[in-house]
C-alpha cells in the first residue's frame, strides 16, 4: 500500500501536539483512508495533502478524542466522525525532555455516527458482525452437505 506523508515546510523546530500520551509531529494518510474519506466523508475528490492538513488542524484544535478510554486506535473527530489511527515512533527524533515523537498513521475512516447508527457502539457492532458471519458460514456449510 502506498502512503503519502504531509511534509511541514520551513520549520526547523518540531512542535508536537499531544494526543493521549503520544506526541504527534507528523500525519500519514494511507491510500485506504483516502478512498474511505472520499466515499464516506467528503464526496468531492480530495487528495492526500488536503486530508492531512484537515487532520492536522483537527489535532491542533483538540477536536480528535479517543473513542474508548482505554483504546488507542479508534478516535472521534468532532464527536461524530470515527477514524482508525496507529502511531509509530519517529526514529532519532525526541523532544527537549528526551521523550519520543510519534507519527500518526490514519488507517481508515469508518464514517459518521450521525449517519451510521451502528458506529455508536463499535464493540457490540463488531461482535454482531462476527456472529452473523459465523452463522452464515454455518448455514452455508449445512447446505453443501
Amino acid at each position: 500500500m502506498r502512503e503519502k506523508v504531509k511534509e511541514r515546510w520551513g520549520t526547523t523546530e518540531v512542535f508536537p501536539v499531544l494526543l493521549g500520551d503520544k506526541r504527534v509531529t507528523d500525519i500519514v494518510i494511507t491510500n485506504h483512508a483516502k478512498v474511505r474519506y472520499n466515499d464516506r466523508i467528503n464526496r468531492d475528490s480530495t487528495d492526500y495533502d488536503n486530508i492531512a492538513i484537515w487532520a492536522w488542524d483537527c489535532l491542533k484544535q483538540g477536536r480528535i478524542k479517543p473513542y474508548y478510554r482505554n483504546e488507542e486506535d479508534v478516535y472521534l473527530v468532532d464527536d461524530d466522525l470515527v477514524m482508525v489511527a496507529e502511531f509509530a515512533e519517529i526514529p532519532d527524533v525526541v523532544d527537549p525532555a528526551g521523550r519520543p515523537m510519534h507519527r500518526m498513521i490514519v488507517v481508515t475512516f469508518l464514517g459518521r455516527m450521525s449517519e451510521t447508527i451502528e458506529l455508536r457502539d463499535l464493540k457490540s457492532y463488531y461482535s454482531w458482525l462476527r456472529h452473523s458471519r459465523r452463522m452464515t458460514l454455518m448455514k452455508n456449510s449445512r447446505k453443501q452437505r
